[in-house]
């Protein structure tokens, strides 16, 4: 298995009580310190503007500023967003951003990108709330423009909702030119959401990888959908890897377990929460997949392995303020999962 990492960035009120001339320092420090450990393959930032479960004036630090910024200061490690919302920016654009990242960082971009889904945001920054539908649409617009600027150097596409007329995007990535990407892309493409009539068939048409529901049940149904729209269009279902993001809550023995889940309430109270939507926010942690000791975690990943799910993006709602968690999955999680033949550089190549 392949394993992320999520950079704290405050969207899940991730640096409550960290003074903002502080912010980078912990951010930048944790990604060093993730870069040094080969064992992690990636780290993950996420593309919104307001805090969640609700919107606050607590900090947000916005995804592509953190990926260039990132890219600069660490030199081995994969640089990802979980994902990126395409109506946020026209594809275009984000298409020529990403490139640049791609340069800045020596070729380890990813792109993660989705149709969006945080209502408040979207009204807040005057993007208006588009249903689903005409979302989707636009996710399935905006992927094909990006495939085109990354691969041919330029874009015109005449779209419902995008119209570009020989967009340029020089120079492109490093990947799919000087250096390997994907074969399809430049740039690799993960299309996460698990809409299975619309969602799951443009990932069929154009990800490398998906991200969708994590829960063992959930994964190996997404899977099956994703494997009937392959099947429908031609494609080899084996070549899209297939990822899932979870929340980690990790101790040495269940006391521990209840501490983190207990500091995590008192967390979300610091940042203004009512109790009850503390409460609810802590049960969302308590009843993940990935809670627990080291071996009862291992062990549900090991059962994922077993339906598919190769590559896991992890997120610990501690790590601004104590890398013990991270520490105790790296010393007795990882050791027992990570895949170190195809780490590296190329890890997004299946080898054959």
């Amino acid at each position: 298995m392949k394993f992320g990492l999520f950079i704290p960035q405050g969207w899940r009120m991730d640096l409550v009580g960290i003074d903002p001339s502080q912010h980078w320092g912990v951010m930048a420090g944790l990604a060093r310190r993730i870069d040094a450990n080969d064992d992690w393959t990636s780290i993950w930032v996420y593309d919104h503007f307001h805090t969640t479960p609700q919107p606050t004036n607590e900090a947000t630090h916005e995804a592509w500023t953190l990926m260039s910024a990132l890219g600069a200061v660490t030199g081995r490690v994969r640089l990802g967003q979980m994902c990126g919302c395409m109506s946020y920016r026209n594809p275009a654009y984000l298409a020529k951003v990403a490139a640049t990242v791609d340069i800045v960082s020596e070729g380890r971009i990813e792109m993660g990108i989705g149709a969006g889904w945080y209502e408040h945001e979207w009204r807040a920054y005057g993007y208006g709330f588009p249903r689903a539908g005409e979302r989707i649409k636009r996710l399935e617009e905006g992927v094909q423009i990006f495939r085109d600027m990354w691969t041919t150097g330029s874009a015109t596409f005449h779209g419902e909702h995008y119209d570009v007329d020989g967009a340029i995007c020089a120079p492109q990535p490093l990947q799919g030119t000087v250096l390997p990407g994907s074969k399809y892309n430049g740039i690799p493409m993960w299309i996460a959401g698990g809409g299975e009539k619309k969602t799951l068939r443009i990932a069929a048409q154009y990800a490398d990888y998906t991200n969708f529901d994590g829960t063992l049940e959930g994964f190996q149904h997404k899977s099956e959908v994703l494997r009937g729209h392959c099947q429908d269009i031609g494609r080899d279902f084996d070549e899209i890897v297939r990822s899932a993001n979870y929340n980690v809550v990790i101790g040495r023995d269940e006391r521990e377990v209840s501490n983190r889940l207990e500091w995590i309430r008192e967390q979300y109270l610091r940042a203004g929460l009512t109790s009850e939507k503390a409460e609810e926010v802590v049960h969302g942690f308590a009843t993940g997949p990935a809670v627990g000791t080291p071996e009862q975690i291992v062990e549900t990943f090991k059962k994922l392995e077993g339906a598919g799910m190769t590559y896991a993006i992890t997120y610990f709602p501690d790590a601004a303020y104590d890398i013990t968690s991270i520490q105790l999955f790296e010393q007795e999680v990882l050791p027992e999962l990570v895949d170190r033949e195809e780490h590296g550089h190329l890890f997004h190549r299946r080898r054959h």
